[in-house]
Formats: structure tokens, C-alpha cells, sequence
């Protein structure tokens, strides 16, 4: 008699839109789940560990090594973390298009190592820094040469290009790790979801304390160091799962079927479109695939009145034998899709200034930090980079507050079971923000009284007493409003965009990240160059006028919520306009809340 069990239906299934790294399909019980996720979430933490431990301690390293400015350091910040965030519709697009999520993780997680190397590299070489300043001339400092800067910003923009474009293909290739099609498997991809943000904080949590301590305290090298070595182990953690890996084929970048609308609608802008939405050239409901297996491919979107001249891309030309070609004639629900993607837009634009806010607790608030007092008891003083802890606190606090006491809250007084819309959490976080950039003018102003009265106002390198845990109120409001705002437009990108754009629709989010970066970056550069005779942003914060700075960036956002606010009330979720024309949504379609 054998002792072997004989093995289930289950053991031996296979997935039919899934492979394995030798292009066989994907066996249920042997890839994927939780093993999968788990080695591409560790990849996931490092990215975070070392892309913020380099750029919340950026800037100190910029002013206090580099001998730069301060608007000029901040400025690097932005332009790097701006970089870093955009990359990643370069790094959508390669891999929908050409490499395909794996190859792109592991390739570009290579890249950033390379960076991070090279950044390490110009901390040890002293030729590579500027000389130090001279104790009793501080005005004396000698700035970074070209040469030194340039190998400088070949580690920065590498660490970036590499962080784009990992970051681009990671929540997706994980997620890929279940099976929507079946409901346990779909229950898990929810939780990645949530272990996801966890490990994105846990690891930035590593960054601001353990990180920029041994950068302030042991030094620089020992930090960018670990940051190196962190992203390699990350990489071969990621490589070690390759055999358990779920692949699937490549999709090609939504781009081109935005592309291939726009040029199929001008190409006919001089046809009559039909009044009946019957006679538009549009997919069958249901495909029959290779296996003969019939399966869904996509879902019929009612036809809208707004954008019609994108309509004519669907009209079928009666002058034209030739075959139909995407680029002179497209399907009506793809020109539907591309309508979702444009009412998404006015959304996408308000929340930019959120991340504008942002911006400056990786800038002007450590800056701040450096000239406050930082001693905890007698002989420990906190690094200044390191307050961003009450930040990512604040992120850890915020995320189970809502989970735990807003949507119960939700479900039994509104009747609304996921809790708060994705709309209205962001207008929560766009409030924080305004909230936040109030408190850190008042905390500015109260730091500046306080310089004045001990005499500290023109000594740069004087330590103004007043504690630096002052400064806790702009981390904590700001921290909490990423909380919601991150959640709210992660889910309302993930929501409204067309199932075939769930990459698109991430590299979407990112990028009001990115812009907002460069917002900040090109806000500094207006304020420094206008305010001159009287700087906001003076090298010597004690002789600036940060507070001004603030006072603009609160003002600005005050009128960028109410436009998202008007914006908002406009809008139309896309299940409520299918429910309205009668469609169900598909399962697979159904809106998940991450």
C-alpha cells in the first residue's frame, strides 16, 4: 500500500492567466501566496530604507559637507525625490511594454545599489568633499566643486532611476502573487495591500532613526554604507523566490491606447458621429481563449456625453476596406476607458499641493531642527533628521485610528462600509496639510523671538534655546494627513482607472508626489530670487524670514481645497455612473479599498 497521499483537484491546478519563470503554467498549490509576496515585500522595505535614509538627511549633508545654501540644498532634496517618484512612469512603461515586472525590479534594484555605491564612494574619498570650514570663520566655507558635485549627483540620480523604477513594478508583480478569480486568494491580496504600507513605514521608520543616528554620530559612510548593503540583501531575497514566482504576460502600456484614441479621433474629426451608441464599433462581452475556454477580456462601459469628439475613434469609416487598425479605429469601451482617465485628471491636479507641503519636513523642518535644542537629558541629542519620527509615528497611529474607530463609525451611522470615500479622505489630508503649515509658521515665529532675545540671531552656527520638540505639531499634522491622503488616492486611482490601467493608474498617484517636489523646488527658487534684499530663506535661518514662506504655502493651499472641493462634488464614481445605466460590475472589477 503507498504511503503517498494522492494529490487533490487543487495540488495539480493550474492558473490559466499565470507562468512560471520556464513559461509553464503556474501550479495553484506550488507559486505564489503569501512566501511569494513576502520576498517582494522585503525588497519593497529596503527601497524604502534606503531611499529615505539618503533623502531625509540630505540635506544637512548638502549644507554642512557640500557647503551649499540652504534654498539650494533643499532644492537638491526635491529634485531627487522628484526624480524618484516620476521615474516611475518610465519604469511602468518599460515594464508593461518591453521587460515585464520581474526583470524590472531586479534590474533597477541593481541600479540603485550602483548608485548608492557610488554615493558611498564620495563620502569616503576626501578629495570628493569640499575642505571643512574654519572654526572661527564659519563665512569662510569653501562650496562643492563641479566635479565634487558631479559625482555627487551621479550616486543621487542612479539611486533614483533605480528607485523609479522598482518602486513602478512592485505592488503590481506582488499582487500578481494571488488569484483575484478565486475569493480566498482575493482576501489575501487585500492584506498584501496592507502589509505593503506597513512595510514602506517600517522601513522609513529605520531610516530616520537607526540610519540618520549612525550618518550624524558614526559617520556618513557607515550610513550610505548600510543603505548599499541593504538593497543588495533586498535584491538577493528578491531573486531567491524567482522558482515561486507568478508571472504574467505582458499587457503593453495603456499609453499607446490613450495614444491610439487620440489619433484615431482626429484622424476621423471631420465624420458625423452617430446618434445611436449601438452603431460605434465595440468589443464582444465575452472572448472565447486559446484553451477554449470562454473568459472575460474587458467590461462594456456605458457610453457618456462628455469628450465627444474622442467618440469618433469608434466610428467605423464606411470609405475604409482595410482591416481595422487600433490607430484608425478604436473599440468604444476603450475610448470610454480613456474618458475615466480624463475625468480623473482635475483630482489628480489639487493634490499635488499636498506633497508641495510635504516636501518641507524633508527641507526647511530639519533645517529648523538643526538650530533648535536637541538634548534629550544631558548627554544625548537627537539628530536633527531624525524628528521626522513623530512623522512616521503619526503615519502608524493614524492608519489603525481609522480602521479601528472611523469606519466602524462609518458603517453604523452612515451606512457606509469601507468608511470614509477616497475623495473625502483626501480633503481630510488637504486640511492637515493647511493645519500644519500654519503651526510651523507660528513655531517659526516663536523660534525667531526667542534667537533674538539670546542674542543668537546672527550666529549661525548658535544653538537658539528653545527645544526642538516645537516643532512636533507640523510631523504629526502632515503625517497624519498623508495617512489619509496617501490611502484616499491610492484607492481612488485603483477604484476609477480602467482595469487594463491598474499600472497607469499607480504611476498616476506617483507622480502628484513627484510634482509636488518639483512645486516646492520651483517655489524656493521664485521666493529666494524676489526676496533677496530681505530673504525668507536666508543660509542663516535666523536672519531669514522662513515664517513667510509657510504663511504662502498655507495661503496656496487654502485655494487649491477649494478647488479640489469643487472638483469633488462634481465627480461621479465610476460604479455609481455603471449602476446608473444598469451595468453591474464584474467581480474582478470590484473596487478594492487598500
Amino acid at each position: 500500500m503507498s504511503s503517498i497521499l494522492p494529490e487533490t483537484a487543487r495540488d495539480i491546478e493550474t492558473l490559466p492567466d499565470a507562468w512560471d519563470y520556464k513559461g509553464r503554467p503556474s501550479v495553484r498549490s506550488t507559486s505564489g501566496g503569501w512566501l511569494s509576496a513576502a520576498m517582494i515585500l522585503g525588497v519593497e522595505g529596503c527601497e524604502r530604507l534606503t531611499t529615505l535614509g539618503i533623502a531625509v538627511n540630505l540635506v544637512t549633508y548638502l549644507t554642512g559637507t557640500m557647503h551649499l545654501g540652504n534654498a539650494t540644498a533643499a532644492n537638491n532634496v526635491t529634485n531627487f525625490l522628484g526624480t524618484s517618484f516620476m521615474l516611475c512612469l518610465l519604469g511602468g512603461f518599460v515594464a508593461d511594454t518591453f521587460l515585464g515586472r520581474y526583470l524590472t525590479i531586479g534590474i533597477f534594484a541593481a541600479v540603485q545599489a550602483t548608485g548608492v555605491t557610488i554615493l558611498t564612494i564620495s563620502t569616503i574619498i576626501p578629495g570628493l568633499r569640499p575642505p571643512k570650514c574654519p572654526a572661527n570663520s564659519p563665512a569662510a566655507c569653501i562650496p562643492a566643486s563641479g566635479k565634487q558635485l558631479m559625482v555627487l549627483y551621479l550616486g543621487l540620480y542612479l539611486t533614483a532611476l533605480g528607485t523609479g523604477g522598482l518602486k513602478s513594478s512592485v505592488s503590481g508583480f506582488g499582487s500578481d502573487q494571488f488569484d483575484e478569480s478565486d475569493a480566498g486568494e482575493k482576501k489575501k491580496m487585500v492584506k498584501f495591500f496592507h502589509w505593503f504600507f506597513f512595510f514602506i513605514n517600517i522601513g522609513s521608520l529605520g531610516a530616520v532613526t537607526v540610519l540618520v543616528y549612525i550618518q550624524d554620530n558614526v559617520g556618513r559612510q557607515w550610513g550610505y554604507g548600510i543603505c548599499a548593503c541593504a538593497i543588495v540583501a533586498g535584491l538577493a531575497a528578491f531573486l531567491a523566490g524567482t522558482r515561486r514566482y507568478r508571472f504574467k504576460k505582458l499587457v503593453g502600456s495603456p499609453l499607446r491606447q490613450i495614444a491610439a484614441v487620440y489619433v484615431a479621433a482626429w484622424r476621423k474629426r471631420r465624420l458625423d458621429a452617430p446618434s445611436d451608441s449601438a452603431m460605434f464599433y465595440d468589443i464582444d462581452d465575452i472572448v472565447v481563449g486559446g484553451d477554449g475556454r470562454s473568459k472575460k477580456r474587458k467590461q462594456r462601459l456605458p457610453h457618456s456625453k462628455e469628450f465627444r469628439f474622442l467618440d469618433k475613434a469608434a466610428i467605423k469609416d464606411p470609405r475604409s476596406s482595410s482591416p481595422a487598425n487600433k490607430w484608425s479605429l478604436s473599440t468604444l469601451t476603450d475610448v470610454e476607458e480613456v474618458k475615466l482617465v480624463i475625468r480623473m485628471l482635475p483630482t489628480w491636479a489639487t493634490t499635488i499641493m499636498f506633497w508641495t507641503v510635504y516636501a518641507q519636513m524633508t527641507t526647511f523642518s530639519v533645517s529648523q531642527a538643526t538650530t533648535m535644542d536637541r538634548h534629550i537629558g544631558k548627554s544625548f541629542e537627537i539628530p536633527a533628521a531624525s524628528l521626522t519620527v513623530f512623522f512616521i509615528g503619526s503615519i502608524l497611529l493614524t492608519v489603525p485610528f481609522y480602521d479601528r474607530v472611523i469606519v466602524p463609525v462609518c458603517k453604523r451611522y452612515f451606512n457606509k462600509s469601507h468608511g470614509l470615500s477616497p475623495l473625502t479622505r483626501i480633503t481630510v489630508g488637504l486640511v492637515l496639510s493647511i493645519l500644519a503649515m500654519i503651526a510651523a509658521a507660528l513655531t517659526e515665529i516663536k523660534r525667531l523671538r526667542v534667537a533674538q532675545e539670546h542674542g543668537r540671531a546672527h550666529d549661525p552656527s548658535a544653538t537658539v534655546p528653545i527645544t526642538v520638540f516645537a516643532l512636533t505639531p507640523q510631523f504629526i499634522l502632515v503625517g497624519a494627513g498623508e495617512a489619509f491622503t496617501y490611502m484616499g488616492q491610492l484607492d481612488f486611482f485603483l477604484r476609477e482607472c480602467p482595469k487594463g490601467m491598474k499600472t497607469m493608474s499607480t504611476g498616476l498617484f506617483l507622480s502628484t508626489l513627484s510634482l509636488g517636489f518639483f512645486l516646492s523646488s520651483i517655489l524656493v527658487t521664485v521666493v529666494h530670487k524676489f526676496t533677496v534684499h530681505k530673504p525668507w530663506l536666508a543660509d542663516n535661518l535666523n536672519e531669514g524670514r522662513l515664517y513667510d514662506f509657510y504663511w504662502l504655502l498655507a495661503i496656496l493651499s487654502v485655494f487649491n481645497l477649494a478647488i479640489f472641493l469643487f472638483c469633488a462634488r462634481t465627480y461621479v464614481y465610476k460604479e455609481k455612473r455603471m449602476a446608473m445605466e444598469g451595468i453591474e460590475m464584474d467581480e474582478a472589477d470590484e473596487p478594492v479599498c487598500h
